[in-house]
């Protein structure tokens, strides 16, 4: 991804209201803009989980969701989807589904950097081995979607605001794959 990457800014109710540069609305004084989260799952109802690059300025070495990531202008956020998949970490995902599409919130880091993203929260599936891009992930692991919640309700600090949050709402780390498609 370049530096030149651009994202969708909104107002608050959600409407795009123009462009800026990825590089300038993670800050202090961050814009709301669009972005996404995907918790991709396998056949054996595990839960891939990321642990971000040291070098990412927001929560760097932090564990998170499977991926996230900003649609580029015009891009539909299915698209961006599968672009970030494979940009970072290397994988095709099948049956994506959108589990959360008011997902919002807020966040500062220890550094004082704000996330400020309406984020739509999408569950994909795959059976291929993640192949991680080292700009963006450190390194990842399939687990259990109740030793994830266990892990989260235990060290909430340990993961990603966003991913906390996330999972508190889709009640996905207690459900299997196939009873949650079978409903």
């Amino acid at each position: 991804m370049s530096e030149m990457e651009n994202v969708v800014l909104l107002d608050e109710a959600g409407n795009e209201i123009g462009i800026a540069p990825k590089a300038s609305v993670h800050g202090a004084d961050t814009a709301l803009h669009l972005a996404f989260s995907c918790h991709v799952m396998n056949s054996a109802g595990q839960v891939l989980v990321t642990r971000r690059a040291i070098g990412k300025k927001t929560w760097p070495g932090v564990w998170t969701n499977s991926f996230c990531g900003h649609p580029a202008p015009a891009e539909s956020l299915t698209d961006a989807v599968h672009r970030r998949a494979a940009f970072e970490v290397g994988l095709r995902v099948r049956d994506l589904e959108l589990a959360l599409p008011h997902f919002r919130y807020r966040a500062i880091d220890a550094s004082g950097i704000v996330e400020n993203e309406i984020c739509p929260v999408y569950v994909a599936f795959t059976d291929d081995e993640p192949q991680p891009n080292p700009s963006e992930v450190a390194e990842y692991r399939w687990v259990d979607p109740l030793d994830l919640a266990a892990s989260l309700e235990a060290t909430p600090w340990a993961f990603s605001p966003w991913l906390v949050l996330q999972a508190q709402q889709l009640h996905l780390f207690g459900t299997p794959p196939a009873v949650r498609r079978a409903s």
